[in-house]
């Protein structure tokens, strides 16, 4: 490190290089996507609030998913949609970090989150004489609880073996946003290490909990063709297919980013697919929930039918 080097006290998010007029028009779709995910999540979380029968254990999850969701988006969205109107915005430094330390936390925790909701249903189909038991308010409590901690301190593991870095120049991130592997290349170390740490837990929270999600499923499925009613089968691939699709949006993106094999410039890649993860995953859980849920869609009519003037 050389004398005359000094440490960066903020970085410039280059977000996506396009005309000023290419990025007035991506900031009007993007604040209406935006809107879309706080409101869509707002009514899955203002649903189960007030609904009395959605008060059990998969809408409880769905509730922190759908928190997730909201908090995701709005620790990338903004600083995005800022960019666009004024390209190459800084970003203070201790702000950057704790863009980054949010923005794992809310990835790993939907990641044990949506772990945690294919064991919620593979308990109510493969064990429902003991479900209620099982899958009590403490044990859902805890279950939560247990994810929101673990997610925090993975993310800031990561965190610990960032912050000593050395950040001398130059200062400008080639993201719209500041993802932990476009900070490392900026270091003035060498990151070897902290991208293999990077990877390798890449591994072990995407690919392992998979694996547990497939399994999950595996044995629902079995379950579920067991079932000899055929509104009852059709019940339990609607509540599940719901879920598989939000983990399909999920890992599937993740895994592309973090773990799949690289072609032409995967740091352009990475950008938009961490884009549609960012932007469009929160926006298509409640949709997905929605209109995939009938018992979703009965309490969002129930409502609006008791809001209804006589």
């Amino acid at each position: 490190m050389g004398e005359n080097q000094t440490s960066v006290t903020e970085f410039l998010l280059l977000g996506f290089p396009l005309s000023p007029r290419m990025q007035v028009l991506l900031f009007g779709l993007f604040s209406l996507l935006f809107a879309f995910t706080l409101l869509g999540n707002g009514v899955i979380l203002g649903l189960i609030s007030f609904d009395p029968q959605l008060h059990t254990p998969m809408y409880f999850f769905i509730c922190h998913l759908a928190t997730v969701d909201i908090a995701y988006a709005c620790n990338t969205v903004p600083q995005m949609l800022a960019n666009l109107l004024r390209p190459a915005r800084p970003i203070s430094f201790a702000g950057c970090m704790t863009q980054t330390f949010l923005f794992l936390t809310f990835a790993h925790n939907e990641c044990l989150l949506l772990v945690v909701m294919s064991c919620d249903r593979y308990m109510a189909i493969c064990h429902p004489l003991r479900y209620s038991a099982i899958m009590s308010w403490r044990v859902c409590i805890t279950l939560a609880v247990t994810s929101w901690t673990s997610a925090a301190l993975l993310a800031l593991e990561d965190m610990v073996l960032l912050l000593p870095l050395p950040f001398c120049g130059p200062q400008k991130v080639n993201h719209f946003f500041c993802e932990i592997l476009a900070i490392l290349k900026l270091a003035c170390a060498d990151t070897h290490l902290n991208e293999i740490i990077v990877l390798v837990r890449a591994v072990l929270v995407l690919v392992g909990p998979l694996s547990a999600v497939v399994v999950s499923y595996g044995h629902i499925l079995r379950a579920v063709l067991k079932i000899q009613s055929g509104e009852g089968r059709r019940k339990a691939f609607s509540t599940c297919s719901s879920h598989l699709c939000v983990v399909g949006l999920f890992y599937g993106t993740a895994i592309v980013m973090y773990v799949g094999p690289q072609h032409g410039d995967p740091q352009e890649q990475k950008k938009y697919l961490l884009l549609f993860h960012s932007l469009f995953n929160p926006m298509l859980n409640p949709l997905i929930y929605s209109l995939r849920n009938r018992e979703v869609s009965a309490a969002l009519k129930r409502r609006l039918e008791k809001e209804r003037p006589s």
